[in-house]
């Protein structure tokens, strides 16, 4: 019998088998694809890869206002798509290595959960039988796909997923979803030269993050061609057309070579036999601050629980799951997940957006700056000037900060840690930047 299974090999499943490998327990990881889940596979990872080749190609085309004359600039998308590949492929080829170093038994197939108590759980895979006496569930999540007529059994409609198997560039793009994954596409796409259109329902695009921020990214992409539909509710599609509806309750449309449809992502709860357990479920998977599901001996941790479908989340799940199961004191917080935008330039962000805070009643400061007030950022973004808002609570403590502007996500972890440990401005402003940096603009918008 092992000591714990874990059905799903993401970030949150990967995660929690080297942790509870390296501390001794016997673990047994199930993953039916590949390890890394969605987000090495067909989500975080090979986006970013691509979308580094975009921010290239945006410096080549753009040398001549850094004093740089290129020739003749162009790509080659079948070259961009395997390097993403390979880059896959490396990774992942990590993470085994970690398994095999956890010793972690790690089985290729589709997990079913049999039946389960307070004495262990019995899973089967392939015909073979495993004993655990605990369970954690990381089966992830999958694109939202709503019940709008003509997105099934459509060649030009993707999610992500078949997106980024593309190895030829599409000829243009309709982005049906202006969140973090629509955008994202949307300046690759952009980057590159392929007409872009993005339908949204919503007043503005990235629902959920700060507004103010927000509308300054669209200004950027639409400066540079990409079409905004705000407020527009798809009807129906047919072949490349897309059908919608306006603010003013007019019919409209538009057409792309492809139809990328990315309004949301939903638990994966279906197929590996949780209702043999029946563990309680929400929106998904309900668990404690432990990431216990109302099974005790039954934990469930990343995008399966419904709440923060972020890798960083789950890994941070998974951590709290294994010390829990290990006896050590920790429990989920979620007052600190960072998230990032990385179009070109990057959105960054911590903590709560104005509107939270205002629609929650809690007083608060705001300390705003460019971040041309940084050196390097100027010196680095010709053109460009960005943005850091800092959200500030009465007794000193950082609230939130969100950030437009390149780098912002390699220094955000910084007002993590300032929310996380109840940091004081004053504190902040004791800390010594290094000089120049663009992080320099956390102290300065202070």
């Amino acid at each position: 019998m092992y000591d714990l299974a874990i059905i799903g090999g993401g970030p949150a499943g990967y995660v929690a088998a080297e942790k509870a490998g390296a501390a001794g327990l016997g673990v047994v990881l199930f993953e039916k694809r590949e390890l890394g889940g969605v987000c090495l596979n067909e989500g975080c990872i090979p986006t970013k890869t691509l979308l580094y080749s975009a921010k290239m190609y945006d410096h080549a085309t753009g040398g001549k206002k850094y004093g740089i004359t290129a020739g003749e600039v162009s790509y080659e998308y079948k070259k961009i798509a395997d390097r993403k590949t390979k880059v896959v492929r490396k990774l992942v080829a990590g993470i085994k290595m970690k398994m095999e170093a956890a010793n972690v038994t790690v089985v290729r197939g589709e997990a079913m959960i049999e039946r389960g108590d307070a004495n262990g759980v019995v899973i089967t895979c392939d015909g073979q039988c495993y004993d655990a006496k605990k369970l954690l569930v990381c089966t992830g999540s999958e694109a939202f796909v709503p019940p709008i007529p003509g997105l099934v059994d459509n060649e030009a409609v993707l999610t992500n997923r078949e997106m980024l198997a593309l190895t030829e560039a599409p000829a243009s793009l309709v982005v049906i979803g202006g969140g973090v994954i629509g955008m994202e596409f949307a300046s690759l796409c952009n980057s590159l030269g392929i007409p872009v259109t993005v339908v949204e329902m919503m007043p503005e695009i990235l629902g959920g993050m700060d507004k103010e921020v927000s509308e300054i990214l669209r200004g950027i992409y639409a400066k540079r061609g990409v079409k905004f539909c705000l407020q527009c509710k798809v009807t129906r599609v047919e072949g490349n057309t897309v059908h919608y509806t306006d603010a003013d309750g007019n019919e409209q449309q538009c057409e792309g070579d492809r139809i990328l449809v990315s309004i949301g992502r939903r638990p994966v709860l279906k197929g590996y036999g949780l209702e043999n357990i029946a563990v309680e479920v929400e929106r998904g998977i309900k668990v404690n601050g432990y990431m216990q599901t109302s099974l005790p001996n039954v934990y469930a941790a990343g995008d399966v629980t419904g709440f923060s479908m972020l890798a960083h989340t789950a890994s941070r799940e998974a951590e709290v799951a294994v010390n829990h199961i290990l006896g050590v004191d920790d429990s989920m917080e979620y007052n600190a997940i960072p998230g990032v935008v990385y179009t070109n330039p990057e959105v960054s962000c911590v903590g709560l957006t104005e509107e939270q805070a205002a629609n929650a009643g809690i007083e608060y400061s705001l300390h705003k700056l460019p971040m041309t007030y940084a050196g390097r950022f100027v010196a680095e973004n010709e053109g460009q000037t960005g943005l850091c808002k800092v959200l500030v609570l009465p007794d000193g403590k950082v609230l939130g900060v969100h950030m437009l502007g390149n780098s912002s996500s390699e220094f955000v972890c910084a007002a993590c840690m300032a929310i996380t440990n109840g940091l004081t401005v004053e504190q902040l402003k004791r800390t010594v930047f290094p000089h120049p940096t663009v992080c320099e603009i956390l102290k300065e918008a202070l």
